[in-house]
This record gives C-alpha cells, structure tokens and sequence, in this order.
C-alpha cells in the first residue's frame, strides 16, 4: 500500500481494539457518536492528499512508489518548503484545532529514521519501523509521560509503582507493565509509539523505566482509557457545533498490561543515557515544531477571519477599539508567519536531513499559549452575550422558525447565517472543545516552566554579560 485513501483508513481503524469510555468498552470507533466524528476528520485528511489537484503537493515518489510528503527524509530549503505548505493543506482543514494529524508523528519518526545510528544495536528495528509505517501510510500516537502521582520523587522511588516499566526481558521481546499519559489521537491511530519520559535517574533501579518501542495499538494488553468526549450527546443539530462535532481528537492513558514487544519493535531498553539524550540526539524537536508551528499559523489566521466576520456581521468594525483587536489578530499571524520563515531561512543539515533552526519556535512556544488565550478573549468580547443568546441551528425546522427567521438576524446576514456564525463563535471560544485546545496549546510538547528554564539555562549568557560589562567600563573609562 501507498497512500492510504479515507476509506481504508476507516477500515483499518474499524476492528476491535480495548477503548474505555464513560464507562464503556467501544468496539467500534468509526460508528460510536463519541468518535465518529474524528474518525470522519481522518478519513477527510487521507482523503486529501489523494485529490487530483492536491496529491503532489501532499505527496513524493521514490523508487516507483508514492508516499506522504511528511515521511520524506528531506535534504534541501526546498523540500522543506514543499513540507511546510503539505502541513498547511492538513491543518486548514481543522482550522489549526487538529493537533495531531499524521504529519505530526510522521516527521517525528522521520526524525529518528535520520538519526538511526544513535540507537546503536537497535539502529536497524528503527529504520524498519519507519519503512513499516511510511510504506503503510499508517496513523501514529505516541505516548511519553508518566502518571500524575508523586512529582516530588523520581519515578523509581515512587511509593505507587504506576509507571509503565520493563517487567520482564525473554527471547521473545520485553513485557511492560503500567501506565502512560496523554496518548492523544489514540483511537484513531494504527500504533503506538512509546518514546522516553523526561530525565531517567542513572542507576540500576531506573533502568526498567527506560525504553523506546512502537506496537499496534490493538495489541494485546492495551488499554486506552480516554477521557470523556467533547462531542455533544444531545445537540438539536449537528451545525450547532461545527468544531467539537468534527475536531475532537480525543485524549487517553494508555495501560499496558503485561504487553508484550516484540523485539523488532524494540529501540532502546535499559539505557539511561540514551533516554535521557533521546531528542537532542534525534533533534526531533525542530520538526515536530516545524509541523505544530505551521498549525498554529493555520489557528492565528482561523480566529482572526472569524473575528472579522463576527465584527462585520453586527457592524461594529468601524468602532475603533474593535479595530484595535482585530489589529491584534492580525498581528500574532504576522507574528507566526514571520518565526516560520526565519526558522526556514536559518535551516542546516542535522542526521542528514534538513532541519530548521528551532530556536524561534521554542520561543514561540513559550509565547503561543497566551497568545491563543488572547484569541479566545477577542472571540467572547466581540461575541458578548450574542454567544449565549444564540439558539439551535435546529430552531429553523421547529414550529417557533418564523419568530427565529425574525429575530435572530444580523446587521449584514440573515437569521440562518447569523446562527451559524455565533454558533461558530461559540464552540470557538467557550465551549468544552475551546477549554481543551487552550489547554492542549499549553502543555502539548512538555512543561512550559521547565521549557522556560531549559531556554535559559541552555543559553550562551556569557557574551552577553560581557558586552554589558565592557559598555560600563568603557564609559567609565571616558569620563577620566
């Protein structure tokens, strides 16, 4: 198989795996209403890189064979170019909302197949991990932080012995037993991959809490026990939310019973060192960023257009402190376009692909959390109480349709078209689907604190220090 279309990937998906929710055991994704509509949203995005006008700008040839674009081992600013522009197709698709469509995960194994030799004997069951997934354009999730129980303590001296752990190592693989968090797109992803969790303490005791592995995610002894859904159970109409209903990506902790690995899907066990060095060795984190950074753009530009559409739907973008947030919006897309392009325009070779520089995105990482809060703000403040004075989109097929067609117009719209855009509006920016993605934006690629601190302490604060000292003694110097 190539690429994959939208129906076999909703048919791969559609087999038996141990998903939980609200209770539940769900045996088929694609059919329960709490994940259709994300299966759905897959579906639509395999879909895409297989229309006519967009495969080869979604897609690459090698050796005969056509792959997605964001499993390319890319060597040139040009290829990375062409990257950039496949992320943006898939992400305005969910108007930025769908953290983790495949390019996510893809460039992230793109990363580690680069880096192969880093993973010493296991260098090879990497390289044929990534041909596996690539060459069966399969959806990926991955899975990196322990549970939530005692932050205070190393995982190894934990009282609660939670965290996912080698149990047992036979000739067969390695035996995990325990938990793991936030595996998110678990449902809908084909495997699982299981990548080093923070910084592993160098002794014996910690070493059965140090491995790399990828396994289906309908194996044996996998559970995921998602969250409970976004998607509303009781919504007169399918448009009354048009982002929850689709763009629900789903969360879950994933415990692994007794699961056993096999040992060609093994890519490190045991090795501190290598956990701990994982991502700079791998420098995954310049293309993941790559991917999530252009995401955001495709956000930045979704709110401030709906914020422009709000604004005019009521008339009051002549007002001019309006004017000032819509020129804010406009401003953080500004703001991200141009880290974009200066992490493509400071792009060298690392592992032998080309890599962009990921200093401007950890910034913006840091800043982007507030900034899609802002987004939000803007959405309330010009929405107002327009938000929840907004009926059903089913209104219009009831017996109160003629009072709903009268008083429910806008400015510039009808009454169908005003509720569709402040229904919109609202699961744009108050509903349990907004409260989750701004939650998502802040800790979906680690701890912002510990990001702030690494910047930091990571830095070259030397020169700096001694250009400010040397401009003291200068001027002290002149003054004699």
């Amino acid at each position: 198989m190539a690429i994959r279309t939208g129906k076999q990937y909703l048919d791969a998906i559609s087999k038996p795996k141990d998903i939980r929710i609200d209770g539940e055991k769900i045996t088929n994704v694609v059919t329960d209403p709490r994940f259709a509509g994300g299966a759905k949203t897959m579906a639509m995005i395999f879909d895409l890189q297989n229309r006519e006008d967009l495969i080869d700008k979604m897609t690459y040839v090698e050796n005969g064979e056509r792959y997605g674009l964001s499993h390319k081992m890319i060597k040139t600013k040009e290829e990375l170019a062409q990257r950039k522009e496949m992320f943006k197709i898939w992400s305005d698709a969910s108007c930025g909302t769908f953290g983790r469509s495949p390019d996510y995960m893809n460039v992230y194994l793109m990363a580690m197949n680069a880096a192969a030799d880093q993973f010493g004997d296991f260098a090879d069951n990497v390289r044929n991990y990534y041909k596996f997934v690539r060459d069966n354009d399969l959806s990926m999730t991955h899975t990196l932080v322990n549970p939530q129980v005692d932050r205070s303590k190393p995982v190894e001296q934990q009282d609660k012995d939670l965290a996912a752990k080698i149990v047992e190592t036979n000739d067969k693989g390695i035996v995990i037993q325990g938990a793991r968090m936030v595996s998110t797109l678990s449902a809908y992803a084909d495997e699982i991959l299981v990548v080093p969790s923070g910084i592993i303490q160098n002794n014996q005791e910690a070493a059965p809490y140090a491995f790399a592995f990828g396994i289906q995610t309908d194996a044996p002894g996998i559970i995921h026990i998602s969250r409970p859904s976004v998607v509303h159970q009781n919504e007169g109409h399918p448009m009354d939310y048009p982002l929850s209903g689709r763009f629900d990506e789903t969360d879950a902790m994933i415990i692994f019973d007794n699961v056993l690995v096999p040992w060609e899907r093994v890519f490190t066990h045991g090795d501190v060192t290598m956990c701990n060095e994982f991502y700079k060795r791998t420098n995954i984190g310049a293309h993941i960023l790559d991917q999530s950074t252009v995401r955001s753009l495709a956000k930045a530009e979704f709110y401030r257009d709906l914020a422009f559409t709000i604004a005019d739907s009521t008339k009051t973008d002549g007002f001019i402190n309006v004017q000032n947030m819509l020129a804010e919006l406009m401003t953080t897309v500004e703001l991200v376009r141009c880290v974009i392009t200066a992490a493509h325009a400071e792009a060298k070779l690392v592992n032998g692909i080309m890599s962009p520089n990921a200093a401007p995105y950890a910034a913006l990482r840091l800043r982007y959390p507030d900034m899609y809060q802002r987004m939000c703000e803007i959405i309330r403040i010009l929405g107002a109480g327009g938000l929840v004075a907004v009926p059903s989109y089913a209104e219009f097929d009831s017996d109160t349709k003629d009072f709903v067609e009268k008083y429910f117009q806008s400015a510039n719209g009808d009454s169908r078209s005003r509720t569709k855009l402040f229904r919109l509006a609202y699961d744009a920016s108050i509903s349990s689907f907004a409260g989750r993605q701004q939650l998502y934006e802040r800790y979906y690629s680690g701890d912002p604190v510990r990001a702030a601190a690494n910047m930091y302490n990571n830095a070259d604060k030397g020169s700096g220090k001694s250009r400010i000292w040397s401009f003291l003694d200068d001027y002290e110097k002149s003054l004699k």
